[in-house]
This record gives C-alpha cells, structure tokens and sequence, in this order.
C-alpha cells in the first residue's frame, strides 16, 4: 500500500480507532478477534490492519502472544499532575505495591550525589535499589540515596514494607516537605529488561527528585525507571478561575511511592526541567 495514496492515513487512523474500541470495550486479558478477521470486519487490507495493531502493541495496549493471539494488555497506572501552589496529599494507588530489595549498602556520597545532597563527597549516604511491584508485576526500579547521618539503624525491613516516608517521620523523625522533580522519556538497558520483564530498548520514563525536610535540608536523591508501557502520566492544566472543588484524592504523585505522606505529612510539588541541588 502506498503510504502517500489519497486517504491512506487517515484509513490507518479509522482503522486504529476502531481497534481501540475494541480493546476499550473488553477488560485486562481479553481477546480480540485475529488480524484476519480485524480485516473482515473492517473492510481493510492486512497491512493496514498489521500497522494499527503494531501501534497499539507498541503503545503498551495490546500483548501478542506466539500461537495463541493477542489480548487486551493489562490497564496501565495513571498519575496525575496538578497545576497550584497547594499541598499534596498522596493517596494509594491502585493496585497492591510492594518492594523488593535489590542492593542496600551504606557508601561515600561521591562528587554528584554530594552536590545534590549538599554535603561532603566523603560523607556517607544509605544506598538502596528496589525493583516496585505492582499486583506482583514489575513496574518500575528505584535508586535511592538518603543522608546516613539522617538514618541511622535503618532497616530492610522498612526499605521493603510500607511506604519510605512514613518509616522516616515515625522511626527516624525526618519530615519530609518538599520534592523538587523531573521527568524524561528513555529506554531501558539489557539489566533493566530483564528486571522489569521487558524487551531491551523499550520505552521508560525517568524520574528524579530531591526531597527536602521543612528546614530546607535535602534529605534524599532518588532516580527511578517506571515502564513506559505501564504507566503513563496526566496532567490538569488550570486554564482559568473555577469555584472552589474538593481535591481529586484519586492516584498517586508521579514517581513518588504510593502511600507516601499518606499519614499526617504532605508534601508541596514541582516539577521543572531539572532536578535542583538547592544551592
């Protein structure tokens, strides 16, 4: 088929829009008729539908599955960013999250994570790596860098049950208030794939933050890689005054682990082009 004829793109659009209702119309796990039979029923050529369903494979909604089909991909996790000044307070998101560990040590900050952290390179920093799971699922890999000196007798234990921030209010007394945080498309390497159940080189988005405590004092460096075909992120645009609504407590903050200042601290957010190392 000529990808210049008259007509052609859009035929390709109607036809991935209709594949989309498809998909949108059944749940997670669902069949959808073969490509063959996409063809019939759609009065389109097998080229025309191989490129829509391509498209929705590659876009994390369609898994095709050797032998047997393709299926509705599990439903990806939804953050929203909110434009405003006001506190965020992090509900759980859905799913069940839980941790694995993967490396924890306690090291020399190093030039970069000194200047991040705005301490010594020979200081020491608490270094954790953790594989997040969600319903048992790789979703994303966490590294962590906290200030030791912050920390101390910190344990796996807390690194893999419940959520990080409320271990550190509660046991260590640090309260957390800010985030500073930037946000990047990138692919996984050959390690991460096999981490996060994925084809090497498929898409990812990179998260890194530096969290601060209400003195202003930056408490931890963190960069995570979340699936790019799992989790995708919206954002609300306040484009003129409204009446006063009650926040949507639907959703967690992007890249933050869900359940995060879920009890009594909140956490004012911005993200920017690059992470700040505050001074």
């Amino acid at each position: 088929m000529d990808a210049d004829a008259p007509g052609t793109v859009l035929k390709r659009e109607r036809t991935r829009d209709a594949v989309l209702e498809l998909i949108e119309s059944r749940s997670p796990g669902d069949a959808i008729p073969s490509e063959r039979a996409l063809c019939a029923l759609l009065g389109v050529s097998r080229p025309t539908v191989r490129a829509a369903v391509d498209e929705l494979v590659a876009a994390g909604l369609l898994v095709r599955e050797h032998g047997r089909g393709m299926f509705v991909a599990p439903a990806k996790i939804t953050q929203e960013l909110v434009a405003g000044d006001r506190a965020l307070s992090v509900p759980q998101a859905a799913g069940a999250w839980s941790s694995r560990l993967l490396e924890f040590t306690t090291l020399q900050a190093g030039a970069r994570v000194g200047r991040k952290l705005r301490m010594s390179p020979a200081a020491e920093i608490v270094y954790v790596a953790r594989l997040r799971l969600v319903d048992g699922a790789p979703m994303a890999i966490e590294h962590l860098h906290i200030r030791a000196e912050l920390v101390p007798g910190l344990s796996a234990q807390e690194l893999e049950s419940g959520d990080l921030y409320e271990h550190l209010r509660a046991t260590h007394g640090v309260h957390v208030h800010e985030a500073v945080q930037a946000i990047e498309p990138t692919v996984v390497t050959r390690a991460e794939a096999g981490l996060l159940d994925v084809p090497e080189l498929s898409p990812a988005l990179l998260f890194e933050r530096l969290t601060s405590d209400t003195t202003g004092r930056p408490v931890e460096y963190v960069h995570s890689l979340y699936r790019g075909d799992r989790y995708r992120i919206v954002s609300r645009l306040a484009l003129g005054p409204a009446a006063e609504v009650a926040p949507d407590l639907e959703g967690h903050h992007p890249g933050i682990p869900p359940g995060d200042f879920a009890h009594g601290d909140a956490i004012a957010s911005s993200t920017r082009g690059d992470i700040q190392a505050g001074g």
